[in-house]
């Protein structure tokens, strides 16, 4: 991790730069692949597996039988604990449940708004190195709640052409209604477009790798919804001396070993706390079985220092981490000056890992900056929202004339003509 000492303003952009791909050939390569499963629907699956993930597959879904198999080769243990995390996100993802309010804007004029659930989604995954079983937990319960008619999950097979038991005993859990072994950009595309075996739906959810992200961000210029850029993981940890080094370099690994593509950034206020944290890095990334991965990750990582508490405060939301973890002291005064973090986590013994698994928060997240302007995942994000309203005899009455004369001097005379007929028709009463 490099080491950047009170960095001016002006280099907080570069230093905010996250690890990515030739951005030009990775636009071609993801277009390509949206393309030919546009095109050829299966057989571009089929192909694409075989190139990528290198096994073949002849039938995409996912059968029933597969699915039994599965919830036999999961143990009891993990099924227990997979069982505590879904009620633990079904509690927390319940609570975003709202009543439709209708407000009386003028007397005879009602106003509402009411959620109605997306009725088809679809759910990418990851599945390769790390099987996400948690993601499936984090998307298929809010798809549930909210009442989606069809939830379509694609992740990539392994070498043996399964799926990860635990995924599967998840999806069957939260009422995934079809899984398909597909992954990468050419599941996005199989789940935008739609072929012969995977239907298409509304709306894509699930983060992923760069080509995964950039597919999802192509296929809404054909007007297929995503939840957001949900890029490779990242962590920011700010630490002082209250800070526990293993705590914090544990932290930190437990990003960097996502892959090599995610970023880990270090905030300290004293350069005397870097050297304890680097020391235990070293010592427990020798124990990490993803050790490579995590060391190859490092080298795009940072340290800061910050002596002065409101710039590094200012850093944070200009980096605007996907997740952020304050393990200082005076943690409710630094908190109330973020603005930018997709999930925020506090103190010493509130690692990022209990939010990715079982607290009850959604682990799936604005990467890349984009907590800026995006929200992670929530109940409502499986929604849309139809705003009603209904007037009464008094209502048109009242707000009628200010209609006409708006409508006039916008020069729309067709809409003031559908107001003014009502109003000529109870004056003649």
């Amino acid at each position: 991790m490099k080491i950047f000492n009170n960095p001016p303003k002006e280099t907080w952009p570069e230093l905010s730069q996250r690890p990515q791909l030739e951005l030009e050939f990775l636009d071609s390569a993801v277009r390509n692949v949206l393309n030919r499963v546009k095109k050829s629907g299966d057989s571009a699956l089929r192909e694409l597996t075989l190139q990528f993930d290198k096994v073949i597959i002849e039938n995409l879904r996912v059968t029933d039988d597969e699915i039994q198999e599965a919830i036999k080769l999961t143990s009891q243990e993990l099924q227990k604990s997979i069982k505590t995390a879904a009620s633990n996100i079904e509690k927390f993802h319940a609570a975003q449940q709202r009543d439709s309010v209708p407000v009386e804007t003028t007397p005879g004029v009602l106003c509402w708004r009411k959620s109605v659930a997306i009725d088809k989604v679809g759910i990418y995954i990851p599945g390769g190195s790390a099987p996400l079983f948690s993601t499936v937990l984090m998307l298929g319960i809010p798809a549930r709640l909210a009442g989606c008619k069809e939830v379509v999950l694609c992740t990539p097979p392994d070498a043996l052409g399964k799926i990860n038991s635990a995924i599967l005993f998840a999806a069957q859990l939260v009422g995934v209604t079809k899984i398909f072994k597909v992954g990468g950009a050419q599941a996005i595309g199989a789940m935008a477009y739609g072929t012969e075996s995977i239907p298409k739906v509304y709306k894509i959810f699930g983060p992923g790798n760069q080509y995964v992200t950039k597919a999802k961000q192509l296929v809404m210029e054909d007007g297929v919804a995503i939840d957001m850029p949900a890029g490779p993981s990242e962590v920011l940890v700010m630490a002082d001396d209250s800070s526990n080094p293993a705590f914090v370099a544990a932290d930190l690994l437990s990003q960097a070993e996502h892959g090599e593509d995610s970023q880990v950034i270090l905030v300290v206020d004293k350069e005397s706390l870097i050297a304890p944290i680097r020391k235990e890095i070293e010592k427990q990334i020798a124990n990490l079985p993803r050790k490579a991965i995590a060391e190859r990750s490092l080298v795009n990582s940072r340290v800061i220092l910050f002596e002065n508490k409101k710039e590094a405060i200012a850093f944070v939301n200009e980096y605007a981490p996907e997740h952020l973890i304050i393990n200082t002291e005076n943690i409710d005064e630094i908190v109330s000056e973020i603005t930018n973090a997709g999930s925020v986590f506090l103190g010493n013994y509130s690692p990022e890992a209990i939010g990715d698994y079982a607290s009850g928060t959604n682990h799936t997240l604005p990467t890349n900056g984009y907590a800026k302007a995006f929200a992670g995942v929530a109940l409502e994000s499986f929604t849309k929202y139809i705003t009603y309203q209904q007037l009464t005899q008094q209502g048109i009455m009242a707000l009628g004339p200010i209609v006409e004369q708006m409508a006039e001097a916008e020069q729309l005379m067709g809409h003031k003509m559908a107001v003014s007929v009502r109003l000529e028709s109870l004056r003649n009463k």
